[in-house]
């Protein structure tokens, strides 16, 4: 008998993706232990995964999925924090606040909230609030490019902006203006200075260090935004790492997290990788 829950991670594409890789085995080994805690002051939840067995202080993966800033809910990326909780940390997946209700900055300042709720509680849940990384897809890894590159939004809540240790954003917009499509310009519409809402803008020699992953064949957030933004952390002097993966498409990249589609590329082990790397050497 199919749950209710179950029927419906069914209605849409990553949700059905979720259930999949559940069923598959990417529930084996990991247990959400925090399910719709909320955060923020805007009726904001979200979950926490972690390991199963023994409770010990690990490093903390907080991840943002994607949907053009409109659409997208946390439940359906359940594939995303399995990964992660599978190779070691405590993920936390909130969710944010989308348009037409709301426009930037706000998903910005939901996402600075889900980082302040992640400092002061995580503990609780066996994470590490002196190892918090970020990552996210597509809308998500923009949210994750801004509060790594721009301090504004952490500070606004009393975070210190130096939380974060890592980020390994994939597939995210980072150079787009002007903007082209329509979820952008309904996202956008109204910011008094277009260039303050650009990751790019923001690249400085003392960021976090970041990986930044796109794919060859993206031709939903193209590939130069990866490209332009490594180039700029590059000739400032910052820590980053730039992986194109050859015929990868916007989705191939995330769906990659999943077991049934891991062996498209190694996004998983790459951003593991990296996160170790980086959490090693600080």
């Amino acid at each position: 008998m199919v749950s209710l829950g179950s029927a419906a991670a069914l209605t849409s594409p990553p949700g059905l993706l979720s259930f999949l890789d559940k069923v598959m085995g990417g529930g084996s080994g990991v247990s959400r232990i925090g399910k719709d805690l909320a955060f923020g002051s805007n009726g904001q939840t979200l979950d926490v995964w972690r390991p199963v067995g023994p409770v010990v202080k690990r490093p903390v993966v907080i991840f943002w999925y994607g949907g053009g800033w409109y659409k997208g809910n946390r439940r359906a990326y359940g594939f995303a924090a399995r990964a992660f909780a599978k190779a070691g940390f405590v993920v936390v997946v909130p969710d944010y606040r989308k348009v037409p209700q709301i426009r930037f900055p706000a998903m910005l300042q939901d996402g600075a909230d889900a980082v302040k709720w992640t400092r002061d509680h995580i503990g609780e849940f066996g994470g590490d609030p002196a190892q918090i990384v970020l990552s996210g897809h597509s809308a998500g890894a923009y949210t994750v490019a801004m509060l790594t590159l721009d301090q504004r939004w952490l500070k606004a809540v009393g975070v210190d902006p130096r939380i974060v240790k890592a980020a390994a954003p994939l597939c995210g917009p980072y150079d787009f203006y002007p903007w082209t499509s329509d979820s952008a310009r309904d996202a956008f519409k109204g910011a008094a200075d277009p260039a303050m809402t650009q990751p790019i803008t923001f690249a400085r020699a003392d960021a976090p260090p970041m990986l930044l992953v796109t794919g060859t064949a993206d031709t939903t957030v193209r590939p130069r935004n990866a490209i332009h933004l490594a180039a700029r952390l590059k000739t400032l002097g910052g820590r980053v790492e730039l992986i194109n993966y050859p015929n990868q498409t916007h989705e191939g990249v995330v769906m990659a997290l999943s077991v049934p589609f891991r062996g498209r590329s190694p996004a998983l082990a790459d951003s593991v990788a990296f996160f170790n790397r980086s959490l090693a050497a600080r």
